[in-house]
């Protein structure tokens, strides 16, 4: 058995196990990351984890003037743009990179006291940000060149090492240190220099050209219209729980934060399947192929809603071996969370066309009137209702930010792809009403757990009735994506 396995993973083309290998990444670093938040969830008290998840959230927000996301969508860009001269580009990314977080640096260590009292952040806690900011866009850089060039060995094996290396460290720092969020930032940025240093290294060395006019015009050109949008993006992420901790109580935010972090890891399969399917949607747009984007978007769709419902089936579950019952709580923002990982989803979908066609103004409106929106209905609904607000608030701004981007995408499909529109707005709709309503059938039947689970058991026999209806279909979209 195992035999014929391995003899069918060498018949695979390089495509097939470089992807395999990017899904199987991606999935370690957040299985690693599951299986330790039990443990930090006891080390640390609620207002301990909340405060190190706002500094989290922060982090986020800081990341985008201090890195201006150059590892981003520019870059991913840049790699197909100037293949030719790809070793170049990816050192002078670097080495811009290096320059702005010096210079926010030194700016931050001149006027550290007014940043420490915004932020409600220590020195210590400021400085380790930066750290982890420019090691994680060094390892952010090389691991888009390895999946751009199917190099799958040495990710796989430097994701290993690092979501190993950073929650053994937090561990112990944990245990160890009084200041335990403290101890846990410090975990990250340890993590940072001991294992990404080494790769920021060697792409300087092989081509040792920081600076590049025609690249660093370019990038600057490119990210630094769509900062509205990767800060609006990172508020939508991260306003909620700012917002709690200064609303109610940093404990609740701790809560909250526990019930944003587990229907988060969902997003892992977003991120992994998006990263599968991007060259070929990319190829597809460029090709004005797009009535065969559907043939792989409606699969995922599918694919990414059922995820999200197998975790919205077992919230309260999941929630008990994840944390003590003092976040049981938490259960009852998860499906809206979970769905609004739905959302997301469909959102990156509809807004390849914007980075296809570089439509950065479109781009950015869309992300500011979902984040504005966010914030006040936060400012609002979280006053009122509490901190469970905010999980709603949350799906209704994806929701608003999803339709928005397909407007915009209808709009340059008319303008760019001689009228041809990639999706059917029935079929959306449909998929999307059905898994919105069986989430609020699951949170009905929280306090019902026998009837949860007969619905549950229901479910399942539908999918091994119809399993290899369901295969079959898998294998008809993989296929495509290796073969077009």
């Amino acid at each position: 058995m195992v035999q014929k396995i391995i003899e069918k993973y060498r018949c695979f083309p390089l495509a097939m196990k470089a992807s395999m290998w990017f899904l199987i990444c991606s999935f370690m670093q957040k299985a690693i990351s599951i299986i330790t938040t039990p443990i930090f969830t006891r080390l640390m008290s609620a207002a301990e984890y909340g405060r190190f998840n706002v500094f989290t959230a922060w982090q986020g927000i800081i990341t985008i003037f201090v890195s201006l996301n150059l590892s981003w969508g520019v870059y991913n860009q840049g790699l197909v743009k100037y293949e030719a001269d790809r070793k170049v580009f990816s050192s002078s990314m670097n080495g811009l990179t290096l320059l702005l977080i010096t210079v926010w640096t030194v700016f931050y260590l001149v006027t550290r006291e007014f940043w420490n009292s915004l932020l409600s952040l220590n020195t210590e806690q400021m400085l380790a940000m930066l750290v982890i900011i420019w090691t994680t866009a060094s390892f952010e850089f090389w691991a888009s060149e390895q999946r751009a060039e199917l190099k799958y060995l040495k990710l796989v094996t430097i994701t290993l090492i690092a979501s190993v290396f950073a929650p053994i460290s937090g561990i112990v720092l944990v245990m160890t240190l009084k200041d335990k969020a403290t101890a846990r930032i410090m975990s990250l940025a340890i993590t940072g220099i001991v294992v990404y240093t080494g790769l920021f290294i060697k792409q300087i060395r092989r081509r040792k050209k920081l600076y590049s006019k025609k690249y660093w015009s370019h990038a600057l050109a490119f990210n630094i219209p769509l900062i509205p949008h990767y800060l609006s993006q990172t508020v939508l992420n991260s306003a909620d729980r700012i917002m709690i901790e200064r609303m109610v109580n940093a404990e609740t935010a701790g809560i909250y934060s526990l019930a944003y972090s587990i229907s988060l890891i969902m997003t892992l399969f977003n991120t992994a399947l998006m990263q599968t399917i991007s060259p070929w949607l990319y190829r597809k747009i460029r090709d004005n192929e797009i009535e065969d984007i559907s043939n792989i978007a409606y699969p995922a769709l599918i694919f990414i809603g059922t995820v999200n419902l197998i975790l919205i089936a077992f919230a309260p579950e999941v929630v008990a071996m994840f944390a003590p019952k003092s976040y049981l709580d938490a259960i009852w923002v998860i499906p809206p969370i979970a769905l609004s990982v739905y959302f997301m989803f469909a959102y990156d979908l509809f807004a390849k066309f914007e980075f296809y066609y570089e439509k950065t103004k479109l781009i950015a409106i869309a992300t500011v009137m979902g984040a504005i929106l966010n914030i006040i209905l936060n400012y609002f609904f979280i006053g009122k209702y509490g901190y469970y607000a905010a999980g709603y608030t949350t799906l209704m701004c994806y929701l608003v930010y999803a339709v928005i981007h397909y407007v915009f995408m209808r709009k340059i499909c008319c303008e760019q792809c001689a009228g041809k529109q990639p999706y059917n707005n029935i079929i959306l709709f449909k998929i999307t009403a059905i898994f919105t309503f069986v989430s609020a059938l699951f949170l009905l039947l929280y306090k019902h757990p026998l009837l949860r689970y007969l619905v549950i058991i229901i479910m399942v026999l539908f999918l091994l009735i119809k399993r290899n209806v369901l295969m079959e279909e898998i294998r008809k979209c993989i296929s495509k994506c290796l073969n077009n």
